[in-house]
């Protein structure tokens, strides 16, 4: 029977480097991050009888007020080999042991598998065909997916099994982090072959912007104000909400304190005018396109196209075959404000990626459905 324990810092940065589950969610800077936000933290691993670790997750612990009660949650983990001999079971008995002994009422994570995908081309083609026969009100799940991973759906029926409750939301940003994101994959191919994948129309909006001047630099911390101006713009412009300054200023310091590579903020800027910005994560192996802003009405101008092919470029050349542009809707009605983000991604050639999403389980099921109707209401 696997053990689950605490780990120091060291042994766990020793062990996610060679994960290939890592992500910048399952990483220490990130609890150092959210500590500042009144989250406490664990590094935990599992151990097998002779003291190999075969897995690990960082936990997120969030207190219930007037309670000794905690909520547990594992953000895009648990890092462990979800497709071994071994059953789920034995991977999730002694972590639910030791979230027990931490008070927890209810644990959630949102495992970083991909049960569905489908390409850029087969999203077009679905649209148009979609248009021709004058079908509304669809959904990227109704078109077929160019691949099914079996294994990921025998994943979620253990879960099931074992009494986790998967968290089904009306779309994609429903949950903490999202379920549908899209990532371009450049294992095996050169830059040319991967900008040849873009759509024309992106292409063209590469070469406008160089013929227009547009330069594309790194920025430090000395220009998050000027960052976090133009995403308080583009958030008043699509009517959400935005974090404060010193959150983008904390997640510098904390990130680039674990690595100098992880965190690097982009800007586009013609003359002396910013046009767009991006703020990219990276681990070793994927980059992720985590905030981005822009000070046109539309968010495929030449300036944040261009913007994007230069983090591309830079993630190829750090050694990432993985580029992720995040989080979009399975809204494919070009009237939705919300299409617009696939369609801009859409540009680029790579694919759309259904994770399993996000799973709870009630350790105590009274306080989990109070709490779960409580979030429904607010």
């Amino acid at each position: 029977m696997l053990q689950v324990s605490v780990i120091d810092r060291d042994h766990y940065l020793n062990f996610v480097e060679t994960e290939p589950y890592r992500n910048f969610l399952q990483y220490p800077s990130w609890a150092d991050l959210k500590a500042e936000w009144k989250w406490a933290s664990e590094l935990l691993g599992w151990f097998t009888g002779d003291g190999q670790m075969v897995g690990g997750a960082l936990v997120l612990y969030r207190k219930v007020p007037g309670l000794n009660k905690y909520l547990a949650y594992i953000p895009r983990g648990p890092m462990i080999d979800w497709f071994s001999n071994r059953k789920l079971s034995e991977w999730f008995e002694p972590l639910l042991s030791h979230l027990k002994q931490r008070h927890v009422f209810t644990v959630k994570m949102d495992p970083p598998l991909v049960r569905k995908k489908w390409s850029s081309q087969t999203i077009m083609q679905a649209i148009q065909e979609f248009q021709s026969h004058g079908l509304k009100n669809r959904k990227l799940t109704d078109i077929r997916p160019d691949q099914i991973f079996n294994d990921v759906e025998y994943v979620q029926q253990e879960l099931a099994e074992l009494g986790w409750r998967k968290n089904e939301g009306q779309d994609s940003f429903d949950t903490v982090q999202p379920q549908f994101v899209f990532r371009l994959n450049m294992r095996g191919k050169s830059l040319e072959q991967v900008y040849s994948g873009f759509y024309p129309a992106w292409q063209n909006k590469i070469h406008q912007a160089e013929q227009e001047g547009i330069h594309v630099y790194l920025g430090t911390e000395e220009d998050l104000p000027q960052f976090h101006h133009l995403l308080r713009i583009t958030a008043e412009r699509e009517k959400s909400q935005v974090r404060g300054l010193s959150y983008f200023e904390r997640m510098f310091e904390t990130l680039i304190m674990e690595n100098p590579y992880r965190v690097r903020l982009y800007l586009a800027r013609l003359g002396e005018r910013i046009l767009s910005a991006s703020l990219a994560v990276r681990v070793n192996g994927h980059t992720w396109d985590l905030y981005n802003a822009r000070h046109g009405e539309s968010l495929a101008d030449p300036a944040s196209v261009y913007l994007r092919w230069k983090m591309i470029q830079d993630a190829y050349q750090q050694g990432d075959r993985l580029f992720d542009f995040r989080g979009i809707s399975t809204v494919l009605d070009e009237n939705n404000p919300l299409f617009e983000l696939l369609h801009f991604k859409l540009g680029f050639g790579g694919e759309a990626c259904e994770l399993v999403g996000e799973w709870d389980y009630p350790v105590i099921p009274m306080l989990y459905w109070a709490f779960d109707m409580y979030m429904k209401k607010r």
